[in-house]
This record gives C-alpha cells, sequence and structure tokens, in this order.
C-alpha cells in the first residue's frame, strides 16, 4: 500500500522560506505524479504545485508561480516543495497527494492517495 509521509510546516515570517517535503513508500517513485493542494481556514482546497509520473513536468498555480519549485529525489523517493518569499496569504493546511502514472492534474479529484496535511503559517 503506497503512503505519503509529509514534513516541514511549521511557522515563519513573510519573505521566509520553506521547504515541505513529501515521502513516497509502499511504491515505485518514479511510477507516481505528486502534487501538492492546500487549504486555507474558509476555503476550499486548491491546487499548488504538480510533478508528472516520470519529472519531465511541472505546473504551478499561478499565486505561488515565480515563488515556490516543486523537485523530485528518486533516491529518497521523496518530493519537495521549496516555497520561497512567502506571503501571509500562503497560510494553509498543505497537503502531498499522488496518483498512478499521473500526468500532472490539477484536480484533486484526480489524485487517490494522500499526505496527512501539515499546518504553514505565514506571519506579517
Amino acid at each position: 500500500q503506497v503512503r505519503l509521509v509529509e514534513s516541514g510546516g511549521g511557522l515563519v515570517q513573510a519573505g521566509d522560506s520553506l521547504r515541505r517535503s513529501c515521502a513516497v513508500s509502499g511504491g515505485i517513485f518514479s511510477t507516481y505524479a505528486v502534487a501538492w493542494f492546500r487549504q486555507a481556514p474558509g476555503k476550499e482546497r486548491e491546487f499548488v504545485a504538480v510533478r508528472s509520473w516520470n519529472g519531465y513536468n511541472s505546473n504551478y498555480a499561478d499565486s505561488v508561480k515565480g515563488r515556490f519549485t516543486i523537485s523530485g529525489d528518486n533516491a529518497k523517493s521523496t518530493v519537495y516543495l521549496q516555497m520561497s518569499n512567502m506571503k501571509p496569504e500562503d497560510t494553509a493546511v498543505y497537503y502531498c497527494a499522488a496518483v498512478y502514472y499521473g500526468g500532472g492534474s490539477i484536480s484533486a479529484t484526480s489524485y487517490d492517495i494522500w499526505g496527512q496535511g501539515t499546518r504553514v503559517t505565514v506571519s506579517s
């Protein structure tokens, strides 16, 4: 059974950087697309970034483009979300999600494996 274990959340100040990690276990890492979503208080879950199963393609929400970078390490079976120049509006619970041979969908309904979610708070 494939599991996703997240780490790297916390409290930062506006302008700071933070890196989230999503470790994939129980499956072949290179066959899964992994995406990041977030949900702010009182709002719906929204797409943040995605890395296709082969790592060749990535996509970002307009709100994070140029500030966030998604990457993968096959040796560690881990996908990272590097968040830079963070803003208070980035405050949310962040989730990683995976789907077998996913091409990079930005829709949460395309993903059937989810991490536990971790809160990220950006103070102004």
